[in-house]
């Protein structure tokens, strides 16, 4: 599938996001904004896998370390066939498995839950070198948020990977400078982080995360080392009154706003 064609999927999806968390009344929409391009990069060309055989054990994997964006999750999972689209309307209802927060007792497709930030990464170490010892050949992504790199665990499994030699690793930096309450620069700031994953061993390359056209081979990009992709992104991208607004990692849309940001992403499809 080439980067037209994906970009237009990319822009369904921001849509049907806004539409869910707006329904549902909660969400994290500014970094769902922010991380729907590579997520469309990664599902609709990028992995190998297969919607009616989930489990399959030679499909690549994909973490969402950053977990509270479930909701860009669920809903390219349902545009890419694991779940019904029309279960996107369930998002944070009773009873429903789309919860705030992926589970893969629950929805197929998700492989491990994520939620507290800096457990993914670490996880999906451990599914690389699970692939090493198995001689598997598939392949791990792994997407977290730039604030939750302050986490400490995630240096640990960034050492344990190049330790390991896993080259089967791709680790994505959703990089859009703003976490809950701050900006990335008000409070631990961990960039750059080019020099920081060099020299723990690993092969660095940063790219716009919000244009496909460098968001694809950079996935596909296969070295002799665990990769990293510093994914320079937007919160909020794609809507006006949200890019680049701290207010907006946490926060659901008024009727007006949520109007104009229909009417934004509609023009754009």
């Amino acid at each position: 599938m080439q980067s037209q064609e994906l970009e237009r999927i990319a822009r369904q999806i921001r849509l049907r996001d806004v539409q869910a968390v707006f329904e549902a009344g909660a969400g994290h929409v500014g970094g769902e904004m922010s991380a729907i391009d590579i997520m469309t990069a990664l599902y609709f060309r990028v992995l190998r896998i297969w919607p009616d055989d989930p489990k399959n054990p030679a499909r690549d994997r994909f973490v969402l370390s950053k977990g509270h964006t479930a909701c860009a999750l669920y809903v390219t999972l349902a545009k890419r066939g694991f779940i019904p689209e029309e279960e996107i309307s369930t998002f944070l209802q009773p009873n429903s498995r789309l919860n705030g927060h992926p589970n893969c007792n629950k929805v197929p497709g998700v492989e491990t839950n994520t939620g507290p930030l800096g457990h993914g990464l670490p996880v999906a170490v451990g599914m690389a070198k699970a692939a090493k010892l198995s001689g598997a050949d598939y392949h791990t992504y792994v997407m977290t948020g730039d604030g939750e790199m302050q986490e400490g665990s995630n240096w640990e499994a960034i050492m344990s990977a190049a330790q390991f030699g896993l080259n089967n690793l791709t680790l994505i930096v959703d990089h859009n400078r703003f976490q809950q309450g701050a900006a990335l620069s008000e409070t631990n700031d961990v960039a750059p982080l080019r020099p920081k994953l060099e020299a723990f061993g690993w092969e660095v390359s940063e790219i716009n995360g919000n244009a496909m056209a460098e968001v694809v081979p950079a996935l596909e990009h296969r070295g002799d080392r665990p990769h990293c992709i510093v994914a320079h992104t937007n919160k909020g991208h794609g809507i006006s009154f949200m890019q680049d607004r701290v207010d907006w990692h946490h926060k659901v849309p008024s009727k007006e706003q949520y109007e104009i940001a229909v009417k934004e992403l509609s023009e754009a499809l």
